[in-house]
C-alpha cells in the first residue's frame, strides 16, 4: 500500500494530532517523564493555540481513554443546554432552526472541565506544568499555518464591523494571521497565567486542579463568558440576539465518566461515546457489513459502505439523542442489522429509511421529512460547521465560500499511546474563532454546539434544557481480544464516521505490514464520503445519494459508482478525511503512529 510517510514505530511513546506543534508538545511532556494524560492535556491547550479556527477552551471534547490494565472509560466533556433554551424561546424568537453561530448556539462550555477532571484523575503534573506550551506559544507567538489567516479572512468584515473584540485578536493592524510571522493572543496568555496565579496556593496538584476548575465554573472565567453570553450579538438568522448561558449553568456542569457503546466485529472490539455522540453510526456500520465483503476498495467495496453508511445515518436521525432513551442494543443487534442488510440493493438509495428496533416506530422531524425548508437545502461542501460572515457586500477572493453566504469551520484530533500502554484518543471541537466574538477579557470565544439540535418537540435531539446536543464528535478505541491495541479519529463532522470506517477495515483487512499495523497506509487511502441524510450543522441541508470521492480514485471504481446510481463528485486527490491513530502491539510492546498528510499539518512524533 502506497504511503506518504512511514508508519512511525518506537517503544517510547507515540503522538499524532492535527498540528505539528500539538504533537510536539505532547511528546516533550512524555519526555519529562509525563504519561498520556498529561501529554493529552498539554497537547489539548496548544491545539486551542495553534488551530483556533477548530477549537477552542470554551467547545468541547469527548475523550476515551484505555488505562494500562484498565477498562476502557469515555469522559464527556460535551456541556448540556442551558436551562433557559427552551424549544419555546427560539421559536418565540421567530426561530426554526438554532442558529449556526451567536450565543443562543452556546451550550455549556465543556472542554476545559473534561481536561481537568482527566489531568486530575489519570495524569501525573500540575496545571502549571501541562499549560506552559500553550502559554508560550499564546503569549510568544506561532507561524500560523494558512488556513486560519483563510478563514479569519473570509469573516473580515462580519470581524471589522460587528464582531470587533475578534477583530482585535484576529485582525491586528488590520490584517489576518499569515504564515511566516509570528501570531500572538496575548489575552488567551493573560487568562492562563492569571487562573495559575489565582491556584498557586492552593496546595497539591490535585488541589490546584480543583481550584483551575472553580476558577473557570465560578470565578473570573465563568464571569466573563456570561457576560459575553448576554450581549447582543448577530448571527447566522441575520438578528442580533442575547444567548440563555447563566451562572448557575455553568456552575453546575461537570464532566463526567461512562462506559462506552462497544460492537464485537472479527475479533475485535470497537469502543465509542454513547448515542449523544455520532459513535455509535460506526458501530452500526460494522454491524451492517455482511460475512463476505467484496474486495477491498472496489466499486462494490465503495457501493456497499455508502449504503451500510446511509442506513445507519438514517437510524442517527431517528434515534439517537440524549433527550431520549436509545434502544441501542436493539441497534445494533443480529437480527435488526441481518432486516436492515436487505436494504441494501444493486443500486443507489436517494431515501432516508430510518429502521424499527424492537418494533418501535421512528420519528422524523420536520427538517428530515423535507417539510420544512432549511436555509439552503443543499449541504455545503463537506457538510462541516458552518459560520456566519458579515450580512454586506462579500469580501473578494474569499476563500471556500459557498453560494448560501456560509463558510466552515471544523475540529481537531489528538491521540497518544506511552511506554506503559496507556491510550488516549480525543476529539476537541467548537468554540472556534468563527463561532462567537472573542471574550475580550479571556481572549477564546463561546462554541455552538446547540445548532445540531431540533427546534421541534419529541425528538431524540430536540433542544432539551439539561440535555447535551447530539455531536458529531466521535473517537475511537479498538481492543483486539480485549486488549486496546489501537486509538484513532478525525475532524470532519458528518463525515467522522465514514472515513474512520474505510481506515479501520484497510488495518483489520489488509493485516501486518513492516512488523505492525500500517496505520500510515490506512490513513494515506482514498477516501470518500457521502451526504445523503440532513447535516448536523446549521443550515442542516442533504444531498440524496451523493458520493464525493478523492480524485485518486480508480477511475473504474468512480464509472462503477455512477453505473449503480450514485450521484459522484470528484475531488480534489487528496481531499477526503484527516485520521490520526497510535497503536501498541500487547505481545512486543512495540508502538506505532501515524498522521494525515492532507492540510499538510497533520504530524505523528514518537520513538
Amino acid at each position: 500500500m502506497f504511503t506518504t510517510r512511514p508508519t512511525l514505530q518506537g517503544t517510547f511513546g507515540m503522538v499524532s494530532s492535527t498540528h505539528w506543534l500539538a504533537s510536539q508538545s505532547a511528546m516533550a511532556v512524555l519526555e519529562r517523564g509525563g504519561n498520556a494524560y498529561d501529554a493529552a492535556v498539554a497537547g489539548a491547550f496548544v491545539l486551542h493555540v495553534v488551530e483556533p479556527h477548530l477549537n477552542g477552551p470554551a467547545g468541547e471534547v469527548p475523550i476515551l481513554l484505555a488505562p494500562a490494565g484498565g477498562e476502557v472509560r469515555v469522559l464527556c466533556g460535551q456541556g448540556v443546554a442551558p436551562a433557559g433554551a427552551t424549544v419555546a424561546h427560539y421559536r418565540g424568537l421567530g426561530l426554526d432552526l438554532v442558529p449556526g453561530t451567536g450565543p443562543l448556539a452556546a451550550a455549556v462550555p465543556g472542554a476545559f472541565d473534561a481536561w481537568m477532571v482527566l489531568l486530575r484523575d489519570h495524569g501525573t503534573l500540575a496545571p502549571a506544568d501541562v499549560l506552559a506550551y500553550a502559554v508560550h506559544y499564546a503569549e510568544h507567538g506561532h507561524a500560523p499555518v494558512e488556513r486560519v489567516g483563510e478563514t479569519v479572512e473570509t469573516v473580515r468584515e462580519l470581524f471589522e464591523t460587528e464582531w470587533t473584540s475578534s477583530a482585535e485578536v484576529y485582525l491586528p493592524d488590520g490584517e489576518p494571521p499569515r504564515p511566516g510571522a509570528l501570531f500572538r493572543n496575548p489575552a488567551l496568555a493573560a487568562t492562563w497565567k492569571r487562573l495559575l496565579d489565582e491556584i498557586s496556593g492552593a496546595g497539591d496538584r490535585v488541589a490546584q486542579i480543583e481550584a483551575a476548575r472553580a476558577v473557570w465554573r465560578t470565578g473570573f472565567i465563568a464571569e466573563a463568558l456570561v457576560r459575553q453570553a448576554q450581549r447582543p450579538t448577530l448571527d447566522t438568522s441575520g438578528e442580533r440576539h442575547t444567548g440563555t448561558l447563566t451562572a448557575a449553568d455553568l456552575a453546575g456542569w461537570s464532566a463526567t465518566y461512562e462506559a462506552p457503546a462497544t460492537y464485537d466485529w472479527n475479533g475485535w472490539t470497537l469502543c465509542k461515546a454513547g448515542p449523544w455522540s455520532q459513535g455509535p453510526v460506526l458501530l452500526q456500520q460494522l454491524a451492517l457489513l455482511p460475512d463476505d465483503l467484496p474486495p477491498y476498495g472496489s466499486a462494490d467495496y465503495v457501493h456497499l459502505l455508502v449504503e451500510g453508511c446511509k442506513l445507519a445515518m438514517a437510524d442517527r436521525e431517528a434515534w439517537y439523542g440524549d433527550a431520549a432513551e436509545v434502544p441501542l442494543d436493539d441497534l445494533l443487534s443480529d437480527a435488526y442489522n441481518a432486516e436492515r442488510r436487505r436494504l441494501v440493493g444493486e443500486a443507489a438509495s436517494f431515501e432516508l429509511r430510518p429502521g424499527g428496533p424492537g418494533g418501535r416506530v421512528p420519528r422524523l422531524g420536520a427538517h428530515a421529512r423535507g417539510e420544512a425548508a432549511a436555509p439552503g437545502s443543499v449541504a455545503p461542501g463537506a457538510g462541516e460547521p458552518t459560520v456566519a460572515k458579515s450580512p454586506v457586500s462579500p469580501v473578494p477572493a474569499e476563500p471556500e465560500v459557498a453560494a448560501d453566504g456560509l463558510t466552515r469551520g471544523d475540529t481537531c484530533h489528538l491521540d497518544i499511546v506511552d511506554r506503559w500502554g496507556n491510550m488516549i484518543a480525543a476529539t476537541p471541537s467548537g468554540g472556534w474563532l468563527q463561532s462567537n466574538p472573542v471574550v475580550p477579557e479571556l481572549g477564546f470565544p463561546l462554541g455552538t454546539r446547540l445548532q445540531m439540535t431540533w427546534l421541534e418537540e419529541g425528538l431524540p435531539n430536540s433542544l432539551t434544557p439539561g440535555r447535551r446536543p447530539r455531536t458529531t464528535l466521535t473517537p475511537s478505541i479498538a481492543l483486539r481480544d480485549g486488549v486496546p491495541v489501537l486509538a484513532f479519529g478525525t475532524p470532519g463532522g458528518d463525515q467522522q464516521d465514514q472515513w474512520q470506517l474505510h481506515f479501520f477495515l484497510a488495518v483489520a483487512l489488509r493485516g501486518q505490514v513492516r512488523g505492525g499495523l500500517d496505520l500510515q497506509g490506512a490513513i494515506d487511502a482514498p477516501n470518500w464520503h457521502n451526504d445523503s441524510f440532513p447535516g448536523s450543522f446549521y443550515p442542516r441541508g442533504t444531498r440524496p445519494g451523493s458520493v464525493t470521492v478523492e480524485g485518486r480514485t480508480d477511475p473504474a471504481v468512480i464509472d462503477g459508482l455512477r453505473r449503480r446510481g450514485h450521484d459522484v463528485t470528484v475531488g480534489d486527490a487528496w481531499s477526503e478525511g484527516r485520521l490520526c491513530a497510535v497503536a501498541r502491539d500487547p505481545g512486543t510492546g512495540v508502538l506505532s503512529a501515524a498522521a494525515n498528510p492532507r492540510g499538510m499539518q497533520g504530524y505523528a512524533v514518537g520513538r
